[in-house]
């Protein structure tokens, strides 16, 4: 099983989409990577060797951030607009949309399940 940057890469996919389930590698930025390591992007992952493993992990340390690292700047990213106390920080603050979508309606994902009714009628007594 070919492991790259603290990833273990599934054994039956090809090599350029094996290569998507770092964190921080699309589709275009494996291709690139495949392309630069001289490997046949429709081999399998399960049939690399590890001079080829060698040369993409090679790839991946010199093209920058993935995995870790670009999660920690992420976070410290998001962090940082929270502390300036900024628009956007403030929407991070109270998981509301970021980017300036409606609220009215939609927005689950970001406000999670309704609550229900705040009050509930009384019953007749």
């Amino acid at each position: 099983m070919a492991r790259i940057a603290g990833v273990d890469l599934p054994r039956t996919k090809r090599v350029e989409v094996g290569l998507t389930y770092i964190f921080g590698i699309g589709h275009a930025r494996a291709a690139g990577i495949v392309k630069e390591a001289g490997v046949d992007p429709d081999v399998r992952v399960k049939d690399l060797s590890e001079d080829e493993v060698r040369r993409i992990s090679r790839v991946i340390e010199e093209q920058g951030r993935v995995e870790g690292d670009l999660r920690k700047e992420t976070s410290m990213n998001i962090k940082r607009l929270m502390d300036i106390g900024c628009y956007r920080g403030l929407r991070h603050r109270r998981s509301l949309p970021v980017r300036g979508q409606r609220t009215r309606t939609n927005a689950r994902t970001r406000k999670g399940p309704r609550k229900g009714a705040v009050a509930a009628k009384k019953k007749a007594v």
